[in-house]
Formats: C-alpha cells, structure tokens, sequence
C-alpha cells in the first residue's frame, strides 16, 4: 500500500446529530477536512459526485478551493458522473482546477449509478443517440474528454478574432499537462476494467461490484485489479498505472468511536440489485480495536493489490471527528500494513 486518501459523499441534512446542516456547511467543511487531513500526512482528499441530492455536485469549485487551502495532498474525485457532462467544458475546468492545485488532481469518472431523479442526465440537456444506452453515452463523453486533453488543436480559428491566435488550429484553454495521465476510470465490472486499461486509465474500483463470481468482494476486486493490470501491459502503455479501492474503516480507540461504532453489525459483505438487472456485492464495514483490524485488513486481498486505499468517512459526524478517524488510522492500523 502505497497511499492513503478519504472519500467524502457530502451529505447534509438537518436531522438531528447532524454537524453538516446545509449545503455550505458540506462544502466548507469539505475544504477543512482536506486541509486537516494534509495536516495529519493522509495522502489524498476525494470526493463523491451526485446529482439531484443533497450531497456534493459540481465538483471543480471544491477542487480549485482545496488546491488553494493546500499544498501537497492529492485532491479528487470517486466519481463524476460523465453522463451530466459536457466535455470539452469539463476539461477547461478541468484544467483550470489542475493548475490552481499545482497540478495535483486525480479525476475519478465513470458512467454513473443509481439516480435521485428518472434519467436525471436528460434535465441537464443530454440525450443518447439511437440504439446507445446511457452507459454508451457516458463512455462517449469520457472519449471526448480523453481526446481534449491531450492538448492538441483541433478547432479552426477565426480569420478576425477579437484578440490574436497562435498558429495553427485551436486547444481547449487552459491546457494542464499531464492530467490525461490522472484520470480514473470507476469500474464495477471486469470488462470495464480493461476497457479503461486499453485506454491509458487509472482503476477506481469502489466498495460495490458487480456480482461476477459469488466471491467476496476483496477477492472479485482483486481479480478485476489484475485483469486491468493484465489488459494494460497487453495494450503496451510506458507508465505505471495506479489502482485504489474504498473501504469503510473506523478503529475503536475512544468512546466516542464506540458509541458511534461499536454496534455496527455489517462485518459482512452484501448482495443486492442497483438496476433490475445488475446483481452487486457491497462490501463490509470493518470496525473493531486497532490490533483486529489490522488482522482482518491483512487478509483483504483487494487491499494488497491496490497501491491506493480510500477511507469512505461520516462526513455528516463533522470535520473534528472525521479528523480523528483519519488519524487513528494512519497512526494505529495504516504502519501496520506497510504504509510508508
């Protein structure tokens, strides 16, 4: 294991409990989590993308105000939904946020899950062409963006623009070099893994698969890892390529973990359907004192073959908690498994 980072899905609400009551209370204290976090030497600050719901939606905003709070630490995304996006206006934010943040993104995209709304891409003004499913359309948008951010010109300038052009044709400003190489591609299935390999992307793979084997979770992701692997060295590319997966973690080391914890029962993986079609396997909490999470994260084969661990955290129980949580992991179980 090589990095360790937190996701962060953003939630509000003005239930009781709830220290994260309004959508400016999620983004602001998204921010200060991040800057926490890059205090505490955590390796990266991601973010979950979701439409029509009170969570975190535009996500370049965020990005670009992390990047300015800090310094080193990665900043994220686990996933944007490429279905709501246009890409070529993507990739201008995009780069945008990259060079506020020094260059320090790691976009996380995918062809998007279960919705608050029915086809909630279509109020955003997008529309499959014939015979194309939303997953079709979502990849098309991601090959658009791929293509944009290579840097090359491609649009033809005008004979009397308002201000001079460079010669030739024309790139999407601002242009961040080397960001086509930080882009992840959520997967929840083999195929995908590899079609993101085939195509010079990084592995996202999330605490839901797609049910393929009958496996446990850690054993179905760690065999999606290697066939990307694999279907990566076969289409010949020159870097290493990087793989994460996300876990829900808490340590018990105080009382406050176990009367937020202590009785958490989901020590098993389970299975349910996201679509009527699509069987999933969602993976297990692990909670337990530092020692036995350090035995039962061991045995996670998932966990061994990524070179990228994120933390999903409450981020509703605040950023002082969150913080803790954080830490005790990177202080008590993280060492352990031969984090730095």
């Amino acid at each position: 294991m090589k990095k360790i980072g937190f996701l962060s899905f953003g939630h509000w609400s003005d239930s009781y409990g709830s220290q994260v009551r309004s959508a400016a209370d999620s983004l602001l204290q998204s921010i200060e989590l991040a800057v926490a976090a890059e205090e505490l030497g955590a390796d990266g600050a991601y973010f979950r993308v979701h439409h029509f719901a009170r969570q975190l939606g535009s996500p370049f905003p965020l990005l670009s105000a992390i990047g300015a709070r800090t310094r080193a630490i990665e900043i994220g995304t686990a996933v944007i939904d490429m279905r709501y996006e246009n890409p070529l206006y993507m990739a201008e934010d995009a780069g945008a946020a990259d060079l506020i943040a020094g260059e320090r993104l790691q976009l996380g995209i995918s062809r998007g899950s279960p919705e608050q709304v029915i086809d909630g891409w279509r109020q955003f003004g997008y529309t499959t062409a014939d015979g194309e499913s939303d997953g079709d359309m979502a990849r098309r948008h991601t090959l658009v963006f791929l293509e944009v951010l290579k840097g090359e010109g491609f649009a033809k300038p005008n004979p009397r623009p308002m201000f001079p052009n460079p010669p030739g044709l024309l790139r999407v400003e601002p242009h961040s070099e080397g960001l086509r190489d930080r882009i992840w591609w959520g997967s929840s299935s083999n195929a995908t893994a590899r079609w993101a390999a085939q195509l010079g992307m990084n592995l996202q793979s999330s605490t839901l698969k797609d049910d393929e084997s009958g496996e446990p979770l850690h054993i179905q992701q760690r065999k999606q890892i290697e066939a990307y692997r694999e279907a990566w060295k076969d289409a010949g590319h020159h870097r290493t390529p990087r793989t994460s997966v996300s876990r829900s973690i808490f340590p018990l080391v105080d009382d406050r973990d176990r009367a937020y914890f202590g009785r958490d029962g989901r020590d098993q993986d389970q299975i349910g359907f996201i679509d009527a079609n699509t069987r999933a396997i969602f993976g297990r909490s692990y909670v337990g004192e530092p020692d036995a999470l350090v035995r039962e994260l061991g045995a996670d084969e998932a966990i061994a073959a990524a070179d990228t661990l994120l933390l999903t955290v409450p981020n509703t129980l605040g950023v002082d908690y969150n913080a803790h949580v954080i830490e005790s992991i990177l202080k008590y179980v993280a060492p352990e498994l031969g984090w730095r």
